[in-house]
């Protein structure tokens, strides 16, 4: 799978198949930095999908995304859970199994 960047014209969409984890970040934060290869090392097992903060504040408002890194897993049963901070790909594969 491959990283998808998002915004609010396709992230309804995207999210209501569940299995996805969605990437607050900004393009100035360092810890979102060190996140980016954790995200590539997973894009496999479940699709990421990238949503820049500074392009999105609607979306982060809804989501009440105050600090980033932040990560929000959309379950396939419509729930989601989230997690504010680095974390490594096995991490974020615990995360997401919940």
């Amino acid at each position: 799978m491959e990283i998808i960047k998002g915004n609010l014209e396709n992230f309804d969409e995207i999210v209501s198949k569940g299995n996805v984890l969605v990437d607050f970040y900004a393009t100035w934060c360092g810890p979102c930095k060190m996140l980016a290869p954790e995200l590539e090392d997973i894009k496999d097992k479940v699709q990421i999908m990238k949503v820049d903060i500074d392009e999105n504040l609607e979306l982060c408002k809804r989501f009440g995304v105050m600090s980033v890194p932040t990560l929000v897993y959309f379950k396939k049963d419509g729930s989601n859970v989230s997690n504010i901070g680095y974390m490594t790909s096995e991490e974020i594969l615990k995360f997401i199994r919940k």
